[in-house]
């Protein structure tokens, strides 16, 4: 057998995106401002289902500036899952805020409602001023931000019903959602503001960089002016203290040419998804990940859950399938096993606790072939029997 070489999920860039790069070379817009940034913040918007866009450096900074936007700083605590990435926490404490951890539904892996409403209910409550605070601290509960898992949409129509009964703000981690529908609707209108992220690995890259798009075009004006150092017309004035945050218009030109090809991700997200599905469907201690009835034009990472009573741990089978080429690595470690997060306030966590060690994405790059989807299948299958015996 010839050891092959396949990644878990690397960008699909070809001839368009090269011209589309070459001609902001050319035109001397190679910064923060340009064609190409006007023109990725229209479409973006579009896509998303609103009138605005604020094109950002990073995911975690699109983040970050919607809580300052938001007015979430110090003596806030943010309500988040601690089963996601740790750059949701992150952007919590570059606001000078605190995450409170949550635990997210095993049917989705995205924020429980449940476990939100129980948060709000019974460990925070109203002060003399009418400020919602959290009982042990009197820390004010600034913002919830659900995370949209695998680029699968929160349960966002329950979250808000939660959020505006205790008029509490909603931010989106959406770093991997971009074109992603929630109920058949765009989701950019969900949130008070919702986070995307253009990473490399995502479906849908600037090579780094995000975006932050909302209902409300005043408080994504706002995400502007904070993520262009807070300067007032074209002279070098200044209103507050403000950030360096924005995308730069190369890094755009390559974005705008990524979303002509958006559908085409789409598909090949979907397929890979399909594929692993058939394969795996009816092997016993395999289950699939989540693909809630709520999402669509919402794959990301996809891949499988070992069993409790596998042979196999998570490690032992990314030790056996990167010895055969295939580049997978362990997912999440979830946020309150993180050092920084260890002593963060926290509700009950059980299904966080109970899935985060099981969880392997599988290679699902938008241009992965069929013959290397059908070998890491086999791969992954002969492995599991292999224990067995």
């Amino acid at each position: 057998m010839i050891k092959r070489n396949i990644p878990l999920a690397v960008p699909n860039i070809g001839h368009i995106e090269e011209a589309s790069v070459m001609e902001a070379v050319r035109s001397g817009w190679v910064s923060t401002v340009g064609p190409a940034v006007t023109e990725f913040e229209r479409r973006v918007a579009e896509i998303s289902g609103v009138e605005s866009c604020a094109a950002i450096a990073s995911g975690t900074m699109g983040l970050h500036m919607a809580l300052r936007a938001l007015g979430v700083g110090r003596d806030d605590i943010v309500i988040i899952p601690s089963y996601s990435f740790i750059a949701t926490a992150n952007s919590v404490s570059h606001a000078g805020a605190q995450p409170y951890l949550i635990d997210v539904s095993a049917s989705s892996w995205t924020m429980d409602p449940v476990a939100l409403q129980q948060c709000l209910e019974t460990e925070c409550l109203y002060d003399e001023t009418g400020k919602l605070i959290l009982k042990k601290t009197g820390q004010r509960v600034g913002a919830i931000m659900p995370v949209y898992t695998n680029g699968n949409p929160a349960d966002m129509d329950a979250i808000n019903t939660i959020a505006t009964g205790f008029g509490i703000p909603v931010i989106a981690d959406a770093a991997a959602s971009i074109g992603a529908l929630y109920k058949g609707r765009a989701i950019g209108g969900d949130a008070d503001l919702t986070s995307f992220s253009f990473n490399g690995n995502k479906t849908l890259t600037t090579g780094g960089g995000g975006a932050v798009v909302g209902r409300d075009p005043k408080l994504v004006a706002r995400v502007k002016h904070l993520s262009s150092t807070a300067r007032v017309g074209t002279d070098y004035e200044h209103d507050e203290v403000g950030f360096n945050y924005r995308l730069t218009n190369l890094e755009a030109a390559l974005g705008v040419a990524q979303l002509t090809r958006l559908a085409e991700f789409h598909a090949a997200k979907q397929k890979v998804s399909d594929y692993y599905a058939y394969r795996f469907g009816d092997v016993d201690e395999l289950s699939l990940f989540p693909r809630p009835n709520w999402a669509s034009q919402s794959v990301w990472f996809t891949g499988v859950v070992l069993a409790p009573d596998a042979k196999l741990t998570v490690a032992d089978l990314v030790g056996k399938l990167n010895e055969d080429g295939i580049g997978v690595r362990t997912f999440w470690k979830p946020i309150h096993l993180q050092r920084p997060y260890m002593h963060c306030p926290r509700g009950p966590l059980p299904v966080t606790e109970e899935l985060w060690t099981r969880v392997l994405p599988l290679p699902c790059s938008t241009d992965l072939s069929d013959d290397d989807m059908q070998y890491v299948a086999d791969r992954v299958i002969f492995h599991l029997s292999e224990a067995r015996r």
